[in-house]
This record gives C-alpha cells, sequence and structure tokens, in this order.
C-alpha cells in the first residue's frame, strides 16, 4: 500500500493535500478504469454525508467516474451501510462513501464498496493507487456515461433495516434517545424507529454543512446521555457522521461502548446456537475483560488490528458471522456487510423487549479492566514512533507491567495522531505507564 489510502478509505481535511476536487476526479477516473476495463456498461452507487464539502466531492467523483464510460446513481445522504446495501440490490460494480466518519466537519473521505457490499481490499486499493499515479484517458465522448439520481434510497435502507428487527415485535412503551451527530442517518435512524413504534426523542438531526459529530454523537455521547435523563428516556442511541457505529445509553445516563454490546450479542447468540465458529472477532483494542467474559462462556475472541475492514476480513476467512470495534462499530454478516450502528441499535433494542431487562442490566455484561487511552497529535512528516526515546519508554512500561496489564501503541489510520493504549488493574501503574511514555511520544512530535 502507498500512501493514499488509510484504514478506512482516502480521507483528509477538504480541500488541502489530496482532498480537493482535481484529486477526486482523478480517483474517480482511476475507480471507473479499474472497475470498467473489461467493458460494458457498468453502474456506481454513490452516497455522502452531511458535510459541505460532500458537494464537492460528489461531483468531481462524478466527473471522474462518468469519463471512463460509468453510470452513476447519486443516492444523496445515506448511512455507509446503505451503501454496501444498495450496491449489491442495484447490481452495481461498485459503491462509493464520501464521508469522514467520525472526524470534524473540516475533513471528509472517500470509501469504495464491491460488487459484493464489502470494502475493498488492499491488494484492490493498491492497484487502483497505481492508476491514480498513471493517470487515465477518458473513454471516447460517445461512450461517456451518465448520472442520476436516486430519491429512494433511503426508504429502500430503512425497509431493509426493518427487516432485521423481529417481525412479532414491536417497540410499543419503550422511549428511546436517537442522536444522529447532524448525519447521514438524521432522517432515516427516527423513521425506523417511529414505524416501529418507538417514542422517539431526536437530537442532532438538524444538518447544516458544518455540524456533523459536533458536541454529539458517538463521539461525544454525553449530549444524549443528559437527554435520556431529561426525558426519562429508556435507552440512548448514539450513531456517528456516517452511521457505520454505535454508542449505547442506559436509563441511567451510563455510556456502555461496543464492547459490551458485543459480549451481550455473542453470548446470546452462542445461547440459540447462532453463533457460527463459537467466536467474537474484535480488535487488539477491545478489553481483557470482554476476553475473560467470553471465555467463561464458551465463546473465543479473534483479534485483529485496529479497523473495522480489518474485522470484516477475518469474519470472511473464518466463517464468523459476528465482530465489531469497541468504538461501536458493530458487523453482523447474517444482515450485513459493514458496521451499521442504526442495525445494531434494534437488535439491542429487541434484546430489550425479549428479556424484559432494563438497559443498565444489558449494558454491564462484565467489568472492564481499567483502561487508558490517550492521543499525542504529532506534525507533518515527523515519525514519533521510530525516536529511540520512544521505543525505550514503551519497553519500560512494558516492563513494568509484565503479567499485569498490556501496553499497546499505534498509529492512527484515519488522523495523525499516535493512540496510547493500556490495560492494567493497578490503576496507578496504568496512568504512570501510559503518561510517561505519552510524554516521550509529544517530545519526538
Amino acid at each position: 500500500m502507498g500512501e493514499l489510502f488509510g484504514t478506512d478509505g482516502v480521507r483528509g481535511t477538504a480541500n488541502t493535500g489530496f482532498m480537493t476536487a482535481s484529486n477526486a476526479l482523478n480517483l474517480g477516473a482511476a475507480v471507473g478504469r479499474y472497475f470498467a476495463r473489461d467493458g460494458g456498461v457498468h453502474r456506481v452507487v454513490i452516497g455522502k454525508d452531511t458535510r459541505l464539502s460532500g458537494y464537492m466531492f460528489e461531483n468531481a467523483l462524478t466527473a471522474g467516474l462518468t469519463s471512463t464510460g460509468m453510470n452513476v446513481l447519486l443516492l444523496g445522504p445515506v448511512p455507509t451501510p446503505a451503501v454496501g446495501l444498495l450496491t449489491r440490490s442495484m447490481r452495481a460494480d461498485l459503491g462509493v462513501m464520501i464521508s469522514a466518519s467520525h472526524n470534524p466537519a473540516i475533513d471528509n473521505g472517500i470509501k469504495f464498496f464491491g460488487p459484493d457490499g464489502f470494502k475493498l481490499s488492499d491488494a484492490v486499493e493498491a492497484e487502483i493507487e497505481e492508476l491514480v499515479t498513471q493517470g487515465v484517458d477518458p473513454v471516447p465522448a460517445a461512450e461517456i456515461g451518465r448520472a442520476k439520481r436516486i430519491d429512494d434510497g433511503r426508504f429502500r435502507y430503512v425497509e431493509r433495516v426493518k427487516s432485521t428487527f423481529p417481525r412479532q415485535m414491536r417497540l410499543d412503551g419503550i422511549k428511546v434517545v436517537v442522536d444522529c451527530a447532524h448525519g447521514a442517518a438524521y432522517n432515516v435512524a427516527p423513521t425506523a424507529l417511529w414505524e416501529l413504534g418507538a417514542d422517539v426523542i431526536e437530537i442532532g438531526v438538524s444538518p447544516n454543512g458544518h455540524n456533523i459529530n459536533l458536541n454529539c454523537g458517538s463521539t461525544s455521547p454525553r449530549t444524549a446521555a443528559q437527554a435520556v435523563l431529561a426525558h426519562e428516556a429508556d435507552v440512548g442511541i448514539c450513531l456517528d457522521g456516517d452511521a457505520d457505529r454505535l454508542i449505547l445509553i442506559d436509563e441511567k445516563g451510563q455510556i456502555g461502548d461496543g464492547d459490551q454490546f458485543m459480549a451481550l450479542m455473542a453470548t446470546r447468540w452462542k445461547a440459540e446456537d447462532r453463533l457460527k465458529g463459537d467466536a467474537l472477532v474484535a480488535t487488539v483494542m477491545s478489553n481483557l475483560g470482554l476476553e475473560r467474559y467470553l471465555e467463561g462462556h464458551g465463546v473465543r475472541l479473534e483479534r485483529t488490528s485496529v479497523g473495522d475492514r480489518y474485522v470484516v476480513e477475518r469474519m470472511r476467512e473464518g466463517g464468523f458471522n459476528l465482530g465489531g470495534e469497541q468504538s461501536g462499530h458493530i458487523v453482523m454478516t447474517d444482515y450485513a456487510t459493514t458496521g451499521d450502528g442504526l442495525m445494531a441499535g434494534l437488535q439491542f433494542l429487541a434484546e430489550m423487549v425479549r428479556s424484559g431487562k432494563q438497559a443498565s442490566k444489558l449494558l454491564r455484561s462484565f467489568e472492564p479492566v481499567p483502561q487508558l487511552l490517550k492521543n499525542v497529535r504529532y506534525a507533518a512528516g515527523a515519525s514519533p514512533l521510530e525516536a529511540q526515546s520512544v521505543q525505550d519508554a514503551i519497553k519500560a512500561g512494558e516492563a513494568e507491567m509484565g503479567q499485569k496489564g498490556r501496553v499497546l501503541i499505534r498509529k492512527s489510520g484515519t488522523e495523525p495522531l499516535i493512540r496510547v493504549m493500556a490495560e492494567c488493574e493497578d490503576e496507578a501503574m496504568l496512568e504512570r505507564v501510559v503518561d510517561g511514555i505519552v510524554a516521550e511520544v509529544a517530545s519526538a512530535s
């Protein structure tokens, strides 16, 4: 892989670096050439979230794709999982989502789905990157593709999401706060919940191009937690900007992360003999407490690198059907090809109805091992992890913890950040080790 694609497509600040309209046009042409190289008529669907720059990238990508003969179907603002779904159902060769997910509004990104609805592999992205470098010749004028707006894409998605909720169930009498982060699900999430009978309290549903993820959504769940308490709601559902991740809030205003949700679903599916391979796929960031809890229930935890695409790759390799990330990406391949926050939220609500238990009882399956994560931003061109002082600090921290915990240091695949994470039963040791490493990383940044 080169420098263009990160762990989740291409991403950066709009109108800087690679994230310009001209580069998006070239990327669209390269992707179009890759998928249309065998000739014939080809189709691509494009969705986006609510960022102002989405208009610019949508038009640029459309120009690049049609210049190589691809016909473009424009979905408008829809969640990322809707693009995966509609790529398959509309028999498209390619799906494109324009979104920077949980990042601030000034950022944007472009991610791709193959005809099977799954994200493209590293190998395919490398070939596309090579085409971007080489440049692509446009097709003759008579072969230029067409572009068409699809007005009912979000309604198709709502019906698909609702179909995963047990048909005999309704959400009558359940009050749900749904925080859509002023993002792609601002319309579909409240609609789906209301149609299933819930009493819906909507927040984060007034996008203006600049407020996506701003003090709301899965990255700022306290806003939803306050709303849950204020409205005496039964549960809160927090989505991020493109609605592929979920953070849940119980009736007491307490936050439950992806690990707690996965613990609940894995053991439930295991008891119902639905958990393929008796395994849950999660990343190296998932808590040790989750791993220990699953072991006690006969479920194996398979760990991957950080990124929901790596979770999905391992699920497909091993034939597993449940996976996700602590950050809230939940992948249920029986239902969808990628993380789907709304779909996961409905599965949690179904468990509330089935069990008759409050959200607080379902969101505390295990006691997490104390975990501390700190991010250090580094300057362009810096390589702090290569500094000897940083490597020495990491080794010292690992030695101090020994068998009492673990240290995980990694570079973010979506932002210029070094993530310093550690877990340990001894919280004083935990803070000491993390702060020591953070200080050295900051000095080398």
